[in-house]
């Protein structure tokens, strides 16, 4: 048998495959089940790398247990750190399974059923965000949905082609200050620089001031520059907190402005009948961002990006590689017409995995849980002495501090609690800049974590401090 064969050797698949799956589920029971200790056992850097340099040649099972072993448990109910859900089993199965067909999704006949599935993805879950005729594609993350939608927008809005001749005009998007910074670095791709994106104020709760909104547009206008749209945050990635999508849709509507929400952490809320309300006026925007991979449990990266106007979606890219297609006409499902990728994994065999076994109201279960659980942790933390939050959340993002006798020492005080808890392993959490001060911040990604595991993390906190 050759090296090849070996390679390829479908019964050592299966006796690998038999390995990891046992190594998975064992590592999934015990976190849920809360007999795994740590989160994470941190190490340096350069110390994590010494020990893959010279750990050498070792078996295969040893080497996924190292790999399992030596990376954080987002299975873990005390992993309370960024916005990555733990992937549900099936979901993940979804992406193995994806991971050895490797069908490259520009092209139909080189991804049938992915590219299938992806229609019917789109198609089932558009209407909750009131698309009845819209469309939309999935992508790998956020960053590129947001860049795809903002590309789209400059193409319909401008007076020049852009895509055939290159840009003369000075253009721009208004976005709230708290926006996630990947739409800042969407308009620096597209040449635009600074001018490109024009900083919205945010009030005491961290949302956008829509009231400067006309006001800021007039000011870019007589500079010189097109606002071609505004972005809204759903939520915010710091606080977790909403824009007034409503408002925000009346201001770009009655100036005929492209308006796009970054929903890719909380646009799943729309699945829930107890916090859909947060998304009240989406249904006003032309186009959406939703990771599939923070609030619906699907590993990353899974991006949907739903377009109000089904037509918008085949006006970002408008090339032709004659190799790949021979029409020039709308295909949805040639996606390489549509997608940022000309090489696109199986996405939404992932997001229909979890459609077909559990129904679309799994998501909802899911948000609803999350977001109820912060809405407790903001309560404890109400109730404790020397502690107080950033704001009441919206969301499972809830940003709050240990209070000293000044603003320095609150400072030091919370990077310091976090520098520990981040070397003692038990729980994982981070902490963000609110107005230049120190805050810790946790995102409730785990529905098995409750309410001890926060009392926890507060005596942790407080002992610490």
């Amino acid at each position: 048998m050759t090296t090849l064969d070996q390679v390829y050797d479908a019964e050592e698949f299966r006796r690998l495959g038999h390995i990891l799956i046992d190594q998975l589920a064992d590592n999934l029971c015990q976190n849920i089940n809360r007999d795994q200790q740590k989160v994470l056992d941190f190490l340096e850097p350069d110390d994590h790398y010494q020990f893959w340099q010279q750990a050498g040649t070792m078996d295969t099972e040893r080497y996924f247990e190292e790999v399992m072993q030596k990376s954080i448990q987002l299975h873990h109910p005390k992993f309370m750190g960024h916005q990555v859900t733990p992937p549900a089993p099936l979901a993940a199965l979804a992406a193995l399974q994806g991971a050895l067909l490797n069908s490259g999704g520009a092209v139909y006949e080189m991804a049938a059923a992915s590219s299938a599935l992806e229609k019917v993805v789109i198609d089932r879950l558009k209407p909750y965000f009131g698309f009845f005729d819209g469309d939309g594609i999935i992508t790998s993350g956020g960053t590129i949905a947001n860049l795809t939608a903002l590309i789209c927008a400059r193409n319909i809005k401008a007076s020049e082609n852009v895509w055939q001749e290159g840009q003369k005009e000075k253009y721009a998007f208004m976005v709230s200050e708290e926006a996630h910074y990947c739409i800042d670095r969407a308009v620096r791709i597209m040449g635009w620089g600074s001018d490109g994106i024009i900083k919205v104020p945010v009030d005491d709760r961290f949302t956008m001031k829509t009231e400067l909104l006309a006001g800021l547009y007039q000011k870019a206008s007589e500079e010189g520059i097109t606002v071609f749209g505004v972005v809204g945050s759903a939520p915010t990635t710091s606080t977790g907190i909403y824009d007034n999508l409503k408002e925000i849709g009346l201001f770009c509507k009655e100036n005929s402005l492209w308006y796009h929400i970054d929903a890719a952490h909380g646009g799943p809320a729309i699945f829930s009948e107890k916090y859909k309300f947060l998304m009240d006026g989406c249904e006003m925007a032309d186009s959406i961002t939703v990771d599939a991979h923070k609030m619906m449990m699907v590993p990353s990266l899974t991006t949907m990006l739903f377009f109000k106007n089904g037509k918008d979606s085949y006006r970002t890219f408008a090339q032709q590689a004659q190799y790949l297609w021979s029409a020039s006409d709308e295909e949805w499902y040639n996606y390489g017409k549509r997608t940022m990728e000309c090489t696109k994994i199986m996405l939404s065999t992932r997001i229909y995995a979890l459609i077909n076994a559990y129904g679309v109201s799994v998501f909802g279960d899911y948000v609803t849980q999350c977001y109820n659980l912060a809405n407790t942790f903001a309560q404890l933390i109400m109730d404790e002495d020397g502690m107080e939050l950033a704001v009441f959340p919206d969301s499972n993002i809830v940003c709050f501090r240990v209070v000293k006798e000044d603003e320095t020492a609150t400072d030091e005080c919370n990077i310091m609690v976090r520098n520990n808890i981040l070397r003692e392993g038990k729980f994982y959490i981070v902490q963000t800049k609110l107005n230049g001060r120190v805050y810790l911040r946790v995102s409730l990604m785990n529905p098995f974590t409750n309410a001890d595991d926060l009392r926890e993390l507060l005596d942790t906190i407080k002992k610490i401090a």
